[in-house]
């Protein structure tokens, strides 16, 4: 491609090294369409005559099937990336015709409209596999009806909560994510083709014509940023290690609740794995790889942040090395979304065991202390009035409901005889009368909001697919 200038070769070790066509020939099918739209830009400025467009898109479209049907056409040992490929595929089919093509164009802007490209085509992908993944959850919140169970803060046992409560708290995670992505596909929806190497063009060719072709909203408005600008691929992958990060931190309640000390997850056997030397064992293997997944994302997003922060503008070679990081993020979270969606369509929640747990250790203690405060008693003395009563369960190794009334009177004169009546499970679920509360009005609406919110986002998903 340089040898003009050049009088001697490449360092064949280093030729091969540098080469970035094994894992960039992944962006074919991006490379073709965009070179689609700059040919016919190209026709429409008259450096092609319409029957060197013809012959160009031909032999395009013909590049296209061999690599579809044929996945040893890829096995080219000269070609340095994918857009040397196409070119030297192009000049195969058509001769010197297929030169024509990088008329005005620099690779620069090529990788970096490719780039765009299959981040927009991940992010369609993602928001149909996140959608499914919040289908399944809701799923079993609907299906959990008023069933209850612990909630935890530093892990203690905390309040009691319905099922679908918190569910719901994993829907409004992987919603964020969501709409992380759909914004970060409106600011990588811009094209770059037409900015050169650097400044621009070399002739002039309609730049809004070649982004509509391919969809975008717009060309990209700097020449200069166009070519380096790697900010979209940062942003994805970011997004996606926040993804990660909420598939892990789902997979370690399922893997904690799914051990003999909790007894609230039966493991589907389809998703586990059993020991090669203990008969008995049935491990979560699935929801461990999704936490060590995670932190392979995490390592992505470092390495596209490490890899910018000290790049001067405009092009470098060390942007060839975002490629590989961004590629494993999306594959990564590509291939898990589908296997935690199938986790969760065939999990079974022991809701016996998770109900009896909501009913044991106390959990109805800040509801015994708002009957003292709804009595007048200020907040804080009302805490340490259940605090002592809660000691003294302790010590008779009861709960608060078996108090006799007379000790209860002794801690705190306000306590009376429809105080045990209000700590059972449905009163205390019901005392969180607010939005975003688990009295079970609350998450009814809740639950509606999020299938609401979900249509919106299927709704999202054909779009993208116009």
């Amino acid at each position: 491609m340089w040898s003009g200038r050049f009088r001697q070769p490449l360092d064949p070790e280093f030729e091969k090294w540098q080469r970035s066509f094994p894992y960039d020939q992944r962006l074919l099918p991006f490379e073709l369409a965009a070179s689609r739209a700059h040919a016919n830009a190209l026709e429409h400025a008259g450096v092609l005559s319409s029957e060197e467009l013809s012959e160009i898109l031909k032999a395009l479209a013909e590049i296209g099937r061999r690599a579809e049907s044929s996945p040893e056409f890829l096995n080219d040992s000269e070609a340095e990336d994918v857009h040397h490929f196409v070119e030297k595929q192009l000049a195969a089919l058509i001769g010197a015709t297929g030169y024509k093509l990088h008329t005005g164009r620099s690779r620069n802007e090529q990788i970096a409209t490719d780039l765009r490209l299959f981040v927009r085509h991940s992010i369609d992908t993602l928001h149909t596999l996140i959608a499914d993944w919040i289908e399944a959850i809701l799923a079993h919140a609907d299906a959990a009806g008023g069933a209850a169970m612990p909630s935890y803060t530093h892990l203690q046992p905390a309040e009691p909560v319905l099922v679908a409560h918190w569910l719901l708290a994993y829907v409004e995670m992987f919603l964020r994510d969501a709409t992380r992505l759909a914004d970060c596909r409106k600011r990588a929806n811009l094209c770059p083709l037409g900015s050169g190497a650097v400044a621009g063009a070399t002739l002039t060719i309609n730049r809004q014509a070649m982004a509509a072709e391919l969809g975008f909203d717009g060309p990209t408005p700097n020449s200069i940023d166009a070519t380096s600008d790697r900010d979209f691929a940062i942003e994805f992958v970011d997004a996606l290690s926040l993804l990660a990060l909420h598939l892990s931190r789902w997979a370690e309640e399922m893997i904690l609740f799914s051990t003999s000390a909790y007894g609230f997850v039966e493991l589907p056997e389809a998703y586990s794995t059993g020991s090669s030397a203990m008969p008995q064992k049935k491990n979560p293997d699935l929801l461990e790889l999704v936490r060590g997944k995670a932190a392979r994302v995490t390592g992505c997003a470092t390495t596209l942040h490490t890899l910018m922060k000290g790049l001067p503008l405009a092009y470098n070679k060390d942007l060839q090395e975002t490629q590989e990081a961004l590629f494993d993020a999306s594959d990564t979270i590509l291939g898990m979304l589908p296997l935690v969606t199938g986790f969760m369509n065939s999990v079974e929640f022991n809701e016996t065991k998770m109900s009896a747990a909501a009913q044991t250790g106390f959990m109805n203690a800040w509801a015994a202390a708002a009957y003292l405060v709804e009595r007048g008693v200020p907040s804080r003395l009302a805490h340490e009035a259940v605090g002592k009563a809660v000691a003294l369960a302790v010590e008779r190794g009861c709960d608060l409901q078996k108090l006799p009334l007379a000790d209860l009177q002794a801690i705190h004169a306000s306590f009376d005889a429809s105080f045990h009546a209000s700590l059972g499970l449905t009163e205390v679920l019901a005392l969180h009368d607010v939005p975003g509360g688990t009295a079970p009005r609350h998450v009814k609406r809740a639950l509606q909001n999020a299938r609401e919110r979900l249509a919106m986002l299927r709704s999202q998903e054909s779009l993208a697919a116009r």
